[in-house]
């Protein structure tokens, strides 16, 4: 499959302010695994998160954190946040799974079209159907 720059992520992860230096550690446990760049911004309670669709998703990080016993923020802005970045990965994610449309049979239908005889087809004479 071909990366290419929208397959680049950057995103925050925001956790409750206690307990304290969550952001810190949670940078290490993240920087352990393949294609993930991190920046810890403890007086926010953050991670600056940078990875490639391809390899990770959102959701699986927050996942992960979790089951390591972080506390993720859960107000209802972050709630709204992660929600659209889950779902715009989701899409994302979907759309590279399908496959190119076929410009050639559109082509064909296009040829086919070109050559088909158009107008009004009527034999009745010119004069009659003035006439009519």
């Amino acid at each position: 499959m071909k990366t290419n720059a929208n397959d680049i992520k950057h995103r925050d992860i925001v956790f409750t302010a206690l307990p304290l230096d969550q952001a810190s550690q949670a940078m290490r446990l993240l920087k352990r695994l393949e294609g993930i760049q991190c920046q810890a911004h403890p007086e926010q309670h953050k991670i600056s998160l940078q990875y490639n669709l391809n390899q990770h998703r959102l959701v699986d990080l927050e996942e992960r954190l979790q089951a390591a016993g972080f506390h993720l923020d859960n107000s209802i802005l972050q709630k709204i946040l992660r929600a659209l970045a889950h779902y715009s990965e989701e899409v994302h994610h979907d759309n590279q799974h399908i496959p190119e449309h076929n410009v050639k049979s559109r082509d064909v239908y296009a040829k086919v079209w070109e050559n088909h005889p158009h107008g009004d087809h009527d034999d009745t004479p010119e004069e009659l159907r003035r006439y009519l």
